[in-house]
């Protein structure tokens, strides 16, 4: 790459450091790293550094860690300091807006989790799994002021395996995601590059609330089935038992089978190996799970000691 493009980058997760990292191997001039605040996490609520933070830092790259953008006469002008040729975003957290978008000279190119237009928004690769969606994809576009509305560059499919869950697809597409962005910015520097415009529908992938995590055992299994490995292993789906304990749940198969006379959630079969669930059209098994309170475990290890679980979860 160009050693003379100057580049800003912005992300925050493990996805966005892995197109980092690439950006940094392949010689791109990163001259500063935008990532969002430290924030308190886990029983001690220790204060946690941003994986691009922790990348940035080692690599000699300077971070700003600004709280919001939107207004913020500081990050403006320190940008118009900087004056980049171009800002990559990559799952930052933080909406660019306009005046900020219109600094960098070659543009703000983002990478997105997606086959855009489908799946605009927070979480487009927990919503293709959880719609049992059999190929999704990455795709860099210009940023405007929209939510995943710019013109799209470049395209690249991913399948989805039936074994995936969020975190087997979430390590292929940054590999998927970081390759796409140098090569798109290869391009673009040397201006051979097409701009695609996206029409106006699209299919939105909003971000997922805790609230939203819970199983609804009146589903289908293949419903539940993709639910679960949608959420897994963050932030993970719960069932809540009619005594009010609350499991959580990281793995499931299902079985189709024509059960009569038993409510869904209903616990229809306890062995040393299997926990069965009665759902819409047949039964979910659980394949690893975490009671309240308790440690992540596969259901071996939770029978043993729970073999004499009944009930219902509602």
């Amino acid at each position: 790459m160009d050693k003379n493009l100057k580049i800003v980058f912005m992300g925050t997760p493990d996805f966005a450091m892995y197109s980092l990292k690439e950006l940094v191997e392949q010689g791109a001039n990163v001259v500063a790293c935008f990532t969002n605040p430290d924030k308190p996490s886990g029983r001690g609520m220790k204060m946690n550094e941003s994986e691009v933070k922790k990348y940035a830092i080692s690599n000699n790259i300077q971070v700003y860690q600004p709280a919001k953008l939107r207004n913020n006469q500081e990050v403006f002008d320190l940008l118009k300091n900087i004056a980049p040729d171009v800002i990559v975003v990559v799952a930052y957290g933080k909406i660019l807006p306009k005046e900020i978008l219109d600094i960098p000279r070659l543009g703000c190119v983002n990478v997105h989790g997606s086959l855009l237009p489908k799946y605009r928004g927070a979480a487009p690769m927990q919503w293709a799994l959880i719609n049992g969606e059999k190929v999704t994809g990455i795709t860099t576009m210009f940023m405007d002021e929209g939510m995943d509305t710019g013109d799209m560059l470049l395209k690249e499919e991913v399948d989805i395996n039936d074994e995936d869950d969020f975190e087997t697809l979430h390590d292929k597409m940054k590999i998927v995601g970081a390759k796409l962005l140098v090569k798109t910015l290869e391009k673009i520097e040397c201006g051979d590059i097409e701009r695609i415009k996206q029409p106006e529908e699209g299919t939105i992938a909003p971000m997922i609330d805790k609230s939203m995590t819970k199983i609804d055992f009146n589903k289908r299994g293949i419903e539940i089935y993709n639910f679960v490995r949608g959420l897994s292993p963050f932030p993970g789906t719960y069932m809540e038992h009619e005594n009010l304990k609350r499991y959580k749940v990281y793995k499931v198969e299902y079985k189709l089978e024509d059960i009569q006379g038993i409510p869904n959630g209903q616990i229809v079969e306890v062995t040393k190996k299997e926990l069965k669930i009665k759902c819409a059209d047949g039964y979910i098994l659980i394949k690893n799970i975490q009671p309240q309170n308790g440690k992540r475990m596969d259901i071996t290890a939770f029978l043993a000691g729970n073999s004499n679980i009944e009930g219902r979860f509602v």
